[in-house]
Order: C-alpha cells, then structure tokens, then sequence
C-alpha cells in the first residue's frame, strides 16, 4: 500500500469557496496564508492567489494540513490572480530575451 506524503495530500485538495451571508467563508485547497488583517486576507490556493477584502476580517480556523481556512467578518469581495508573482514573470520574459 502506498503512502501520501503530507505535500501530496495538499496538492490533491480541491479548492472550494463557500460563502454564508457574506459574513464567514469557508475554504479548501488553501496551500498557505501569506498575509490577513483587519482589511485583507491573502491566500495562496490551488487555483492561484486568492484576495478576500472586506472589514473586521478575522481567520477563525486554519489547518494547512488539511488546506482550511475559515475567514469571519463582513466580506465584501473575492479576487483571483495567477500563481506566479510578478517578479518570476517578469524574470522569465527577460531570461527569454537575453538567451
């Protein structure tokens, strides 16, 4: 029988939002928190970085081992970006030129 190392069982967790009353969000695949105050929550998820703004955001449960975050407070929007940061594409676009 074969083993899933802990990296293997976060890759394979399926990103999932579920919002009640825009005032808790519930969320899987979550692969790390980079930053949260009061005003903005910043996860990196299998389906890239994810923004949640709004006011008097709190993360009421984390578990990177199982990829769960729930965030409280009154949310007010989601936004998507992609999973490179700026820097590695700008890095690679010049690595392209200069080859």
């Amino acid at each position: 029988m074969e083993e899933k190392s802990y990296e293997d069982s976060r890759r394979n967790s399926i990103h999932k939002v579920y919002l009640n009353g825009r005032k808790t969000a519930v969320l899987s695949g979550v692969k790390d928190v980079l930053s949260f105050d009061a005003k903005e929550v910043y996860l990196e998820t299998q389906q890239g970085i994810l923004l949640i703004r709004g006011d008097e955001l709190h993360v009421s449960r984390l578990s990177l081992e199982k990829g769960e975050v729930d965030v409280d407070g009154r949310i007010d929007s989601f936004a998507y970006s992609d999973r490179e940061e700026p820097q590695k594409k700008a890095g690679s676009f010049l690595g392209r030129m200069f080859q």
